[in-house]
């Protein structure tokens, strides 16, 4: 692609945030999620492989529909209270519509299913653009929003929990491990959003840092599966060192930093006296613990098999022995 395209398309990138950012108004909102939409989409597709081809297909049909059923709830609330600020979304039916718009922008569950199939299509510097970046601007419409009910964000928090560490279990896949690991991550920071929004914030930039340094890791290794992993200490033995402990952190494990915002969160959550909604988040954020876990022991405890170095010397040697009579 050309740099100035590039250039271009990620100038329209930020600007589809930042106009989202800083607007009060419905429309004005909406048509800089559409900014957004129509920048990455290049991006996405600019190997031209089928796979790729597809997961773009997917997301741009996906974002459509949901930039749709926003606009959607922006105009029933402007029906029904005569304004179209974000702050004044007060009555309950368009804003639990515009709650599941946004659910289902950033991927939570349980309208999940298209972003592990759109990141596996993805190469990982376009993924950790769609990780990161693209949750800005539905989160910072999550935030203004003054739900109603309660229930809906802690059930679509939950659910991404459990569904995020348990659709993580069986994949090989480190594009869908990753995915899964960011549907999980959201659950965290949508089960406290209405009731600290600086936390939320808080967690938000941790998992935008340790993400980062996870996709960084694995670009540099060049690894999409978990195979490619056993032989990376043998090519970076420093990355290799460094990335579970990283893998370890997104797992919350503690003293490591992704510790920190889910102990804060358990705490704020048995404050508002909810204290078996942070059971059942603690629970099920080991499921997602054990994958990060067998991450680790695939990039540091395990030996290539092929690798010449790590063959047993009784197999080099001859084995034409002349038995006696």
């Amino acid at each position: 692609m050309s740099p100035y395209i590039l250039t271009m398309l990620l100038t329209s990138l930020g600007l589809g945030t930042l106009m989202t950012f800083s607007s009060s108004h419905w429309l004005l909102a909406w048509m800089g999620l559409e900014i957004n939409t129509l920048a990455i989409i290049p991006l996405m597709a600019q190997h031209h492989h089928p796979r790729a081809v597809e997961a773009t297909t997917k997301y741009f049909l996906i974002q459509a529909a949901a930039a749709a059923t926003l606009l959607f709830a922006g105009m029933i609330n402007a029906w029904i209270s005569g304004q179209w600020e974000i702050r004044n979304m007060t009555h309950p039916i368009p804003s639990t519509i515009m709650i599941l718009a946004l659910a289902l922008k950033l991927g939570l569950a349980p309208t999940h299913a298209w972003l592990p199939d759109v990141f596996q299509g993805l190469n990982l510097n376009t993924g950790l653009i769609l990780a990161t970046w693209q949750k800005l601007a539905p989160f910072s419409l999550l935030i203004q929003i003054q739900s109603s009910n309660t229930y809906l964000l802690i059930f679509l928090g939950l659910l991404s929990i459990i569904i995020g560490g348990w659709g993580g279990l069986n994949q090989t896949q480190l594009r869908k491990i990753l995915a899964y690991s960011s549907i999980a991550h959201l659950g965290w920071m949508i089960l406290v959003i209405q009731f600290s929004p600086h936390l939320t914030l808080i967690t938000l930039l941790i998992y935008f840092i340790m993400t980062y340094s996870i996709f960084t890791v694995f670009n540099l290794n060049k690894s999409t599966n978990m195979n490619t992993l056993a032989i990376t200490w043998a090519k970076t033995p420093m990355l290799s060192a460094l990335a579970p402990l990283i893998l370890l952190s997104l797992g919350g494990l503690p003293p490591l930093l992704g510790f920190m915002p889910k102990w804060m969160i358990i705490q704020e959550l048995i404050n508002q006296n909810m204290a078996l909604v942070a059971t059942i988040a603690a629970l099920s954020a080991l499921l997602s613990l054990y994958f990060y876990l067998r991450l680790s022991y695939a990039m540091t405890l395990t030996m290539s098999p092929n690798n010449i170095t790590g063959f047993l010397t009784w197999r080099l040697s001859n084995t034409n022995i002349t038995m006696p009579l």
